[in-house]
């Protein structure tokens, strides 16, 4: 028994090692840091709870819009990117010519780095959406990264086109997963395409669901080279998401015990979010 737990915590020792290196031993010293002045360089000199007081009494560094910004914005894109991904898991499982191929497609976005992939998306809104607008005089393609709603929809598009794919895979073994027997069942029943959508295959993924949730808000929260390389934030900061407001307090404001009081507080929030959604959606597994 004593050799099978020794051997369990060998096993396991890379990884709680790792886990600490990487994750741990950084959120402690980030949270003294959030408790000092620190410019990022020179002496920490501890001042208590003075900027978290500052965060929510004084504040003048859009903290707070870039918070409300980036919950609406994980909101809509978890929306988005679930209902995408599940629509193309259902395409491509369908028996056809092409299907294999078209997975490949639709998971390449995927594969490109996260800053590639905004500067590819700013060609395509500032060069290729204004040469529209300058051919056609269509309000619609004209100065997409210069306003707030606009390039909220902006990053949207390109965070939906790089993951929708990604949770296709999820949804598709999910959806493999489901028993012949039950589909077969069901179509003797005589049961339609959206009678076995609605009755068998949605309830039957929900666990999928529970992850594919749980990965897209925490991604959505986070999000940040996409957001530096689309748009950096601007125009005065309209565009400017919770991780770069946070990066820019520490790198561009050299406020990096301010910034890290932000990380602390960002840090609850997501933690918070993500335990309340893993909750519910766990419930509503148990229910189905």
């Amino acid at each position: 028994m004593k050799r099978s737990k020794l051997g369990f915590w060998l096993f396991l020792a890379p990884c709680l090692i790792s886990f600490a290196i990487v994750v741990l031993i950084p959120t402690v010293i980030g949270i003294y840091y959030s408790l000092t002045d620190w410019k990022g360089s020179g002496n920490a000199n501890f001042i208590g709870f003075e900027n978290y007081i500052k965060l929510f009494t004084n504040d003048n560094s859009n903290f707070w819009y870039s918070f409300g910004y980036t919950a609406l914005f994980a909101i809509t894109a978890v929306i988005c990117i679930n209902v995408v991904g599940f629509a193309l898991a259902l395409l491509v499982t369908k028996k056809f010519r092409g299907a294999t191929l078209l997975r490949g497609i639709f998971f390449m976005p995927n594969l490109i780095g996260g800053l590639l992939l905004g500067f590819a998306w700013q060609f395509i809104f500032k060069q290729v959406f204004n040469a529209i607008y300058t051919a056609t005089g269509m309000e619609f393609f004209r100065n997409w990264l210069t306003d707030s709603t606009t390039g909220f929809f902006a990053l949207l598009i390109v965070m939906v086109w790089q993951m929708g794919g990604y949770m296709m895979i999820i949804y598709i073994a999910a959806i493999q997963n489901i028993p012949d027997s039950v589909i077969e069942a069901s179509a003797i029943d005589g049961a339609g395409g959206w009678r076995r959508l609605f009755s068998i295959t949605i309830p039957m993924v929900v666990p999928a669901f529970t992850v594919g949730l749980f990965l897209m808000l925490s991604n959505s929260f986070k999000l940040f080279d996409q957001n530096l390389a689309l748009t950096k934030g601007g125009p005065n900061h309209c565009n400017e998401m919770l991780a770069l407001n946070i990066y820019n307090s520490a790198f561009v404001s050299n406020q990096t015990g301010y910034a890290q009081a932000k990380a602390v507080i960002f840090l609850i929030s997501v933690a918070t979010i993500s335990i309340i959604q893993l909750i519910a959606t766990k419930r509503a597994e148990v229910e189905t």
